[in-house]
């Protein structure tokens, strides 16, 4: 029987096989206990109010809802569970996005197996955790994202292929408030069309 002390961890990566070398790199830390392990943003909640993580790593690109939604959700609905979004897009506009969207921790894929563990601990004992590569760059390039919080995620949403409708539906706004908001993130990055805008944005790390 697992010891009740270990702490309970959510991780959420849609790539098989990064997610079961992850699993296993995790549970090799006598302390740790993976809970629940997930391929979709959009099971994070119900699994989090399920299973009550301590600790949620999320990766930012998932299928259904992107990781710094489900981040969202997560700081509002189970704010006893820390987030730590680990991922290999390394740019300072989506540290931002981070922290706006209540993680705790930020760390690459590519960081060393100890360093995912004292982050993960760091992260349960509510303690900030950010990679260094990434607090770097944002602190010498100020790459910081001209998108609101709201128009990040309207512009998320859209580049998952969800009409203005559907968007309005999902965040409990009007079509036209949906419209306008578009509007704003075309004009905001000299955007062409709004498949230019999510290009521009996705590039810089702003979604």
């Amino acid at each position: 029987m697992l010891s009740s002390s270990r702490l309970k961890i959510l991780l959420a990566e849609d790539v098989h096989m990064i997610r079961g070398a992850l699993v296993a790199l995790l549970e090799l830390q006598p302390d740790f206990q993976v809970v629940v392990e997930l391929s979709r943003g959009d099971k994070i909640l119900s699994a989090a109010l399920t299973h009550l993580p301590q600790v949620a790593i999320i990766d930012v690109n998932l299928p259904g809802l992107d990781g710094l939604s489900a981040a969202r959700q997560l700081h509002h609905r189970v704010p006893t569970c820390r987030t730590l979004i680990l991922t290999g897009i390394g740019r300072p506009g989506m540290l931002e996005r981070s922290i706006e969207a209540g993680v705790t921790g930020f760390i690459l894929k590519g960081s060393p197996p100890t360093s995912l563990a004292a982050a993960v601990r760091e992260v349960a004992a509510g303690r900030r955790v950010v990679d260094s590569q990434i607090a770097l760059a944002a602190l010498n390039e100020r790459d910081f994202s001209p998108l609101s919080p709201r128009e990040a995620e309207i512009l998320t949403q859209t580049a998952h292929g969800h009409s203005a409708g559907e968007i309005a539906s999902m965040l409990h706004l009007s079509i036209g408030t949906i419209r306008n908001n578009l509007t704003s993130i075309t004009s905001k990055l000299s955007a062409r069309t709004r498949v230019d805008a999510v290009r521009i944005a996705r590039d810089a790390g702003w979604i």
